[in-house]
Parts: structure tokens; C-alpha cells; sequence
């Protein structure tokens, strides 16, 4: 089984922020910030979902 995943980023790396959807529609435009993804910030991040 196979499933895609789109992950897009807008802005600077530490101020911008990003929108994850997945195929399933399960995370549509969740978004994410360099906080969720390397700090302890709230939120999810692209690599959760490996």
C-alpha cells in the first residue's frame, strides 16, 4: 500500500511555518513551525508521520 503526503513551508527557516495534508484528508493543512519540528513546541511535524 502506498501514500502520499504533501508538506509545504512559506517564509524564513525559524519565522515561517508550514501546512502538512495527507492523502487521507485524516491532517488536512495541519500546520507545523521550526518550534514543532526541533524545539518543544505544540504541534505536529512532516516526520511524525514515517
Amino acid at each position: 500500500m502506498k501514500r502520499n503526503a504533501t508538506a509545504v513551508w512559506n517564509g524564513s527557516l525559524k519565522e515561517g511555518a508550514g501546512k502538512l495534508t495527507t492523502q487521507s484528508t485524516t491532517l488536512s493543512d495541519t500546520q507545523y513551525s521550526f518550534k514543532s519540528r526541533f524545539e518543544e513546541g505544540v504541534g505536529t511535524n512532516p516526520e511524525e508521520l514515517i
